[in-house]
């Protein structure tokens, strides 16, 4: 029976790896959820380590792992593709070991263990982008990459949420913590290698061919490939909005209870996971690049809600700025659900990685800086952040239409 997406779930679930991968991408995502938002905390108050200090290490992990990308794509070039997906799992394994292996006040070993997480977190999203790619074509490529996502959220938000209750066991809670994702990334790494997924020459040509046809029938333009990865590093500032921007609008500028940004993130998590397969496949439709393009003209609108939202004071200010996140929310996923679908149609079968391996990098890249920009713009004014994210994305959307 077909489900509402008009997609079936067996050939979802089939286009997204099969039922292990699946489990593989859900207890990955369940560790990172555990851990991820948490290592900063793990630095401060179980190695005793300075705050500077433990961002400084987690940054230079996040740096460290994009310079690795290029790497994974030359890797995925070759035809591997579980392996590597399963690699990036492992990585992590290693960076949890150290974690747990680090004394009071060893900067380094944590440095190292946040190098070893930011390559696995870097390493990940073009190995998962790949391997989908060679298992499935076309809508049904599409609406797996976008279920991908929506599990991923998913198993984030619970992770965070078994971490959030944890937290009041103090040191021996997160050091039980960060054990229990250590081997929920081994079993995520057995899991995902067992599916045995690997790109052939043959089977390249084939999904060359594929796309070929795929891209006739979205009429769809191959676009400058750095124009494209140029507008993503703008793009991808959106995901940065419910936990940086929006977070720093209401409690340092507008006062409002920290009640309505936690709101805010919540509602974030849980349109993505309802709503990435729907819209998804919805957008299919129409051409990549154009429903792209529209993503940013949706984000450009909801950067100019933030702006109006800001201007009506403490009592309707918090409450517009809740409903215009939902605005931002949709552009968001119909971006996240267009722009590597995108990638994945244009590049050449051969070159499938080295192409996701680019737009990984754009995207860390993004994300790597949007909170300093964001945090430099804020205080100068709710018009120079959201009329500056407004005008940049929209130009952004025009490059991605020309």
């Amino acid at each position: 029976m077909a489900t509402t997406t008009g997609i079936q779930p067996r050939a979802l679930l089939r286009a997204s790896g099969g039922p292990r991968y699946a489990v593989a991408l859900a207890v990955d995502a369940l560790g990172t959820g555990l851990l991820r938002p948490f290592l900063l905390l793990y630095g401060v108050t179980v190695l005793r380590l300075s705050t500077p200090v433990t961002g400084t290490a987690m940054t230079a992990g996040v740096v460290a792992g994009l310079v690795c990308v290029p790497v994974v794509g030359r890797w995925l070039d070759r035809g591997a593709r579980s392996t590597v997906v399963a690699a990036s799992m492992l990585v992590r394994v290693l960076g949890v070991a150290l974690l747990l292996a680090a004394p009071t006040g060893n900067v380094w070993l944590f440095a190292t263990a946040s190098l070893f997480l930011g390559i696995g977190n870097q390493a990940w999203p073009a190995a998962h982008a790949a391997l989908v790619a060679t298992v499935a074509q076309g809508r049904e490529r599409d609406a797996a990459l976008a279920g991908g996502r929506a599990l991923r959220n998913a198993g984030l938000g619970a992770g965070a949420l078994v971490a959030t209750a944890c937290l009041a066991g103090g040191t021996t809670a997160l050091r039980a913590l960060a054990g229990v994702t250590g081997l929920a990334y081994l079993a995520a790494a057995a899991l995902a290698w067992s599916v045995h997924v690997h790109a052939h020459p043959a089977a390249a040509a084939a999904a060359g061919a594929a796309k070929d046809r795929d891209r006739d029938r979205d009429d769809e333009p191959t676009p400058r490939m750095g124009a494209l990865l140029a507008a993503n590093v703008i793009y991808v500032f959106c995901l940065n909005v419910p936990e940086v921007a929006l977070p720093l609008v209401l409690v340092t500028q507008m006062h409002a209870s920290p009640v309505w940004s936690a709101a805010i993130f919540v509602a974030n998590t849980v349109l993505v996971v309802t709503l990435q397969v729907p819209v998804t496949v919805l957008t299919s439709r129409f051409p990549r690049r154009s429903v792209l393009a529209f993503a940013g003209l949706v984000l450009t609108a909801s950067y100019l809600g933030f702006l109006a939202a800001t201007s009506l004071g403490h009592g309707w200010g918090a409450p517009a700025v809740a409903a215009v996140s939902v605005v931002c929310t949709l552009g968001e996923i119909i971006y996240a659900g267009s722009a590597t679908a995108l990638v994945t149609a244009l590049a050449p079968a051969p070159a499938l990685g080295g192409a996701l391996a680019r737009f990984q990098l754009s995207t860390g890249f993004g994300l790597a800086v949007s909170p300093a920009v964001i945090t430099a713009l804020a205080p100068h004014g709710p018009a120079a952040l959201w009329g500056g994210l407004a005008a940049v994305t929209l130009l952004s959307a025009s490059a991605v239409v020309r």
